[in-house]
């Protein structure tokens, strides 16, 4: 029995086999064939059978992650049927007594090469498109023993070195009990991703690939962070007890799902989701979610071979807000930049592009993008309770900026006889230290914060939350952090503006305490997390928690932060 610490990414324990996710060699040998008919023969067949796997992982992406996740197994399909393609490889086939997989490969290669070499970013990425359909169809020809994650039909831990947003929207819940990584955080996308799929995660474990063999049985302690390699039967017996009393924890949760989240001694705050599409909505409601705290609205734009039309964009927000039935929507406007581009696009490569042309800068620099998004916002705003706030504002004459072109647009929306709310609150993301440290001139002006905590930390820390060399300086507790998150606080409610917060640590039983005793009027988190964060807060007295908070800001590391906080409403 092996025991490997990491971190734990979302809450839960699995057991059951390993599942090894790793990539086989596609090398092609044979060149040459005596049966050209033959060959042609073993390609149909080939294609066939990944048809009806891409359309089998196209239909479940569409049930359970949604339209926008399944759009990509869609252009699969449209290149596994490509004559353009096709045509060459038989020809190649026919004429030159070639292997199906020779002829597939060579031809793959030269529409890789075009694409990598086309001078739009829309066109290069349609290489990795391009490869992962041939993989797909050379692992029939080849005779490979790989099992894609979305064909896995029996219950399995994965493991891999990290879960790409591809390799996350092909896991099967029903089979996937959880997964862990070699590399990744609490805020990466496989992390986020576990969370929002409601299956047990460890990642950061640094080696648990090179330590398990497919079909070893596995334990990943989502609750405490580890996995367990071949445990014993004890250790095993010892873990579904473990379970089962998470399992009977959640559902005394869910009794919680209509009560309004009320301290200890009686002082009422909000729990809200963050989402990405429509789709989420459904959890948010069934997690008893009192509010969206954040519609990251980039999801929209991403995924497409053009920018999301006005109509597209207010059909989404309009979805959401009636299905919200009046409760607060924040709908963050258009993120990119960092980790998430819009190929289409064609914006120039920036060294450091998490501190680069992103967010509002981009939004204020493509004012035809930015006003869309303003109309399609302002049109849907009378279908419930619209807040908009503007991301990565780092002074006010950006959000000075930001705001006009939103009541210019809202002008021209009246003089064509639109209706629009009037009663639409305008805030910004808190993620730069520069707008933490103002935010008494910036609560002058706007009606509520958000902090971003994510990224605030990683700014003020100097520490790229991606970077496993510099993790350890990824701290929310740190006393610096505390401190910025109540100058927010502090400055939002001298002018009667409540402050918000949707980064991960809104989410996060050790921080929850202090949040409340800093007085944050809104946690929003993942869906999953609102139902044990309520139960928590029910625990606390928002009177204590302020004294506890006042001693944290006192303390000089974030280990003294953790050791006065731990147990505490847990």
């Amino acid at each position: 029995m092996l025991k490997i610490d990491g971190i734990a990414a979302s809450a839960g324990v699995a057991i059951a086999p390993a599942f090894k996710l790793e990539h086989p060699d596609y090398t092609v040998k044979n060149k040459n064939a005596a049966d050209p008919a033959a060959e042609l023969a073993r390609l149909d067949e080939a294609l066939a059978t990944s048809q009806q796997e891409l359309e089998a992982i196209k239909e479940r992406t569409l049930q359970e992650l949604g339209e926008k996740k399944a759009e990509i197994f869609e252009s699969h399909l449209l290149i596994l049927n490509d004559p353009e393609l096709l045509t060459p490889v038989r020809d190649k086939i026919s004429s030159e007594n070639a292997t199906a997989e020779y002829a597939l490969d060579e031809t793959s290669k030269q529409f890789i090469s075009m694409f990598e070499n086309m001078k739009s970013a829309y066109l290069r990425e349609r290489a990795a498109d391009m490869r992962d359909v041939t993989k797909r169809v050379l692992t029939h020809l080849l005779g490979l023993n790989y099992v894609n994650p979305a064909d896995i039909s029996e219950e399995v831990i994965v493991i891999a070195e990290d879960l790409t947003p591809s390799d996350t929207a092909q896991l099967n819940r029903k089979y996937v009990k959880g997964f862990t990584t070699n590399i990744g955080g609490r805020t990466s996308h496989s992390a986020i991703m576990a969370r929002s799929l409601e299956i047990p995660a460890v990642v950061g474990t640094k080696d648990v690939l090179s330590q398990v063999n497919s079909g070893d049985m596995i334990i990943v302690d989502g609750l405490d962070g580890s996995v367990i390699i071949n445990p014993s039967a004890e250790v095993i017996d010892e873990y579904k007890s473990k379970r089962d009393n998470h399992l009977r924890q959640i559902e005394e949760w869910k009794k919680l799902r209509e009560v309004p989240t009320v301290s200890k001694d009686g002082v009422h705050v909000e729990l809200a989701a963050n989402i990405g599409t429509p789709n989420d909505v459904t959890g948010v409601l069934e997690n008893g979610g009192e509010g969206v705290g954040l519609y990251r609205t980039e999801f929209l734009y991403m995924g497409r071979t053009e920018l999301p039309s006005e109509e597209v964009q207010f059909n989404a927000y309009k979805t959401v807000l009636e299905k919200m039935e009046g409760k607060p929507v924040v709908v963050r406007t258009l993120d990119i930049g960092g980790d998430k581009e819009l190929p289409y696009l064609d914006l120039p490569k920036e060294m450091n592009p998490f501190l680069g042309f992103r967010a509002v800068r981009l939004c204020l620099d493509r004012k035809d993008i930015f006003r869309t998004q303003l109309r399609a916002l302002l049109r849907a705003s009378t279908y419930g309770n619209l807040r908009i706030m503007f991301p990565m504002i780092a002074t006010l004459d950006e959000f000075r900026e930001a705001k006009a072109l939103l009541l210019e647009e809202q002008e021209k929306l009246a003089a064509e006889g639109i209706a629009v709310s009037d009663s639409i609150q305008l805030g910004i993301m808190v993620e730069i230290p520069s707008t933490a440290v103002l935010a008494d001139q910036f609560a002058k002006e706007v009606d509520f914060f958000s902090i971003g905590t994510n990224d605030l930390i990683q700014y003020t820390m100097a520490a790229d939350r991606m970077n496993e060399r510099v993790s350890y300086l990824y701290q929310p507790y740190n006393p610096a952090i505390l401190r910025l998150v109540k100058m927010v606080i502090d400055a939002a409610h001298k002018e009667g503006r409540w402050a918000g917060m949707c980064g991960e640590m809104a989410g996060d039983a050790t921080a929850i305490p202090l949040l409340l005793g800093l007085g944050l009027d809104e946690f929003s988190m993942s869906a999953t997390s609102i139902l044990p964060a309520r139960s928590q807060i029910s625990k606390l007295s928002k009177a204590e928690m302020k004294a506890l908070a006042e001693q944290a800001l006192e303390q000089q590391t974030a280990e003294q932060v953790v050791k006065l906080v731990r147990g505490i409403g847990q």
